[in-house]
């Protein structure tokens, strides 16, 4: 089993920046990845970002492409969503997820954490 726990969440005004952190612990697979996904109040969860645990390749929603930086430090089993020029838009609940395989990398995830608000004034 896999556990995620996020953290680094808060209140941060427009245009703002805020960096998200995930801790993994428990079982690791060679062929992985690991994602954030978002859910605002009133709508789906929807895919942000994801990573290539090994190759380090990174996928983006368009909605995030050119503010938010997803990146992982493999030794320390740890996941970071780097997100700068934040937008009213950007507020929602931003979940962790993990995967076995790399297939389906914008969704089919596995494991996934409790979440970590996120909330944007404007």
């Amino acid at each position: 089993q896999v556990q995620l726990v996020e953290s680094g969440g808060g209140l941060v005004q427009a245009g703002g920046s805020l960096r998200l952190s995930c801790a993994a612990s428990g079982r690791t697979f060679t062929r992985s990845a690991k994602g954030w996904f978002r859910q605002a109040p009133g709508k789906d969860r929807e895919f942000v970002a994801a990573i290539e645990w090994i190759g380090g390749m990174t996928y983006y929603a368009d909605s995030v492409k050119g503010r938010f930086t997803i990146s992982r430090v493999n030794s320390k089993n740890t996941l970071y969503l780097q997100m700068n020029n934040l937008k009213p838009e950007d507020t929602a609940v931003y979940y962790c997820a993990a995967k076995r395989t790399i297939v389906g990398i914008t969704s089919e995830y596995d494991y996934w954490g409790q979440g970590t608000q996120v909330t944007v004034s404007s």
